[in-house]
């Protein structure tokens, strides 16, 4: 059991190892001019092996972000009122200026956001992640239709609440002066949330 634990330890650590070489690279050069074999080769792997880790390019990304695709998820079957509790959790994230909330302002932050937001091709990769969190959603408020028009509701109101917080801050603002604004947004949607999804579930 232990052996197990340590073989996936090692794997974690090169996933996060060579997404983090890849980062760098692509903020230094830009995405489209940083090849996968470049990337190998800093982080002293074979290609092949990359592609094993990493399927795609945009993946070496998109990595960083990866654990939050289930999180909306986890967090609604935590409780009988799931919007609630994703309201709950979302302020919680404004609180410790987590970043997927787009509320830090925190240079390296504000450069993945601009890598992943200003890259088209990881754009379209990230609507992928975007689908699979909504789906994994609505299988955790029970399924068919109405979980799933919910679940997109929901996803989609987290997604744009970070985007408008992460816009003001690269625009110059500090988290301060978001930080007010950004809650009491946050407190209008899931309000009309918690209003309007009982409906469809």
């Amino acid at each position: 059991m232990s052996e197990i634990g340590l073989r996936e330890r090692k794997r974690l650590r090169m996933y996060r190892t060579v997404s983090d070489i890849a980062i760098r690279l692509f903020l230094e050069r830009g995405f489209d001019a940083v090849s996968v074999a470049e990337v190998a080769a800093a982080a002293e792997i074979s290609k092949p092996t990359l592609f094993r880790y990493f399927p795609a390019k945009e993946d070496l990304v998109l990595y960083r972000i990866a654990d939050h695709e289930g999180e909306a998820a986890r967090v609604a079957g935590e409780g009988t009122a799931p919007v609630e509790a994703l309201r709950r959790h979302f302020l919680a994230g404004l609180e410790r200026c987590d970043p997927v909330t787009g509320l830090n302002d925190d240079p390296e932050v504000l450069a993945f956001h601009t890598l992943l937001y200003g890259t088209p091709s990881l754009v379209a990769r990230l609507y992928g992640h975007l689908e699979r969190a909504e789906e994994e959603l609505a299988g955790a408020l029970g399924g068919g239709l109405g979980a799933r028009l919910a679940a997109g509701q929901i996803i989609a109101v987290r997604r744009i609440l970070a985007q408008e917080n992460w816009r003001r801050i690269a625009a110059g603002e500090r988290v301060e002066e978001v930080r007010g604004d950004a809650v009491a947004a946050a407190e209008r949607a899931f309000g009309v949330l918690a209003e309007c999804l009982p409906q469809l579930l």
